[in-house]
């Protein structure tokens, strides 16, 4: 998460979030433990192969952004509750997608098994529900449980989507909307109701989480193409060797050749080689794929930065804009 906090902040402001992520941490370490040893493991290798922690952050700064007082106690505590969510779906996708590294690190299945790896996975869902049930909000069991669902469906839509070269715009962005975005709309929207807010605020928090989560998502497949793989930790064009077409590939399709298409196509989830992935790189580059992948995700953060302007002015309502325009600079 420190990535996202350079930039024009307070150093205080920097300092007291940065805290707050490190109590995250300590709460994390204590629910992955377990009576069954075979799901410490699992879960501390997990939380140990690091992360960003976004989602937890986008609970406390939506809360802060709101204005109002809030307890952080609590927000910390449903913070670890929707990075248990987080942490159990990276396992489960690395099952899914036969991942043996996860940023550099090897994965828990690839350690532990794909059975052991699925089963611990479940125990930290079940884990997150508890935490949730404890903390009594039925608004924010019901925010999170809608959230999960579209995370879950969303997972499904992406990998009915596998091998097809021709999903449409509105199909990709469905699918980054409900596997990407609505959970992170849900973290904005328990952060509002943590704080208490009224429900416009509510609203504008839920709508600024939809669309930086989106662009997170777009950024996140414009890297996949374009990052170094000493950052992002996977290899270049991951998704088109998986046969997932993400929007630069989407935008490539009608700028080539019907020639350049059929080779495309052909090579799409089907043993491409290195050399083939960087020429179709390159396609992606000198055609302008990459250029209007940035817009269109600085198009969602402008968004997401417009639904704060319901918001009253605050420390935590800057660091939401700050945070939305830090999207488009990450790196992994």
């Amino acid at each position: 998460m420190s990535a996202f906090l350079k930039g024009p902040l307070p150093q205080h402001l920097v300092d007291e979030i940065g805290q707050e992520l490190r109590c995250v941490e300590e709460a994390l370490a204590q629910e992955v433990r377990s009576q069954v040893p075979l799901v410490s493991e699992v879960g501390l290798h997990t939380l140990r192969a690091g992360g960003k922690r976004m989602r937890p952050a986008f609970v406390a700064l939506a809360a802060r952004g709101t204005g109002l007082p809030f307890d952080p106690a609590r927000a910390r505590k449903i913070g670890a509750a929707v990075e248990l969510i987080h942490m159990a779906t990276l396992i489960h996708d690395d099952v899914v997608d036969h991942a043996g590294l996860r940023r550099g690190v090897q994965t828990a299945n690839a350690l532990f098994g794909n059975t052991a790896s699925i089963l611990a996975g479940d125990v930290l869902l079940a884990k997150a529900m508890r935490i949730f049930a404890e903390d009594g909000d039925p608004k924010i069991i019901h925010t999170m449980s809608v959230a999960v669902a579209e995370l879950a469906e969303g997972e499904v839509a992406e990998l009915s989507a596998r091998n097809v070269f021709d999903l449409s715009l509105p199909e990709y962005l469905e699918i980054v909307r409900l596997k990407t975005a609505s959970f992170i709309r849900g973290c904005c929207t328990a952060g509002a109701l943590i704080a208490g807010a009224p429900q416009e605020t509510v609203e504008a928090l839920a709508r600024y989480g939809e669309a930086v989560g989106i662009a997170f998502q777009i950024v996140d497949d414009l890297l996949d193409y374009r990052g170094d793989k000493a950052k992002t930790g996977k290899p270049v064009a991951t998704d088109f060797r998986e046969g997932c077409a993400t929007l630069p590939l989407i935008l490539l399709r009608d700028r080539l050749s019907d020639g350049e298409r059929d080779v495309a196509r052909r090579k799409f989830g089907n043993g491409v080689s290195d050399d083939e992935v960087r020429m179709l790189c390159n396609w992606m580059e000198s055609r302008g794929c990459f250029d209007e992948t940035v817009r269109t995700a600085q198009e969602y953060v402008a968004r997401a930065v417009g639904a704060l302007e319901r918001l009253p002015k605050s420390d935590g309502a800057d660091l939401l804009r700050t945070l939305a325009r830090m999207v488009l600079e990450r790196e992994s």
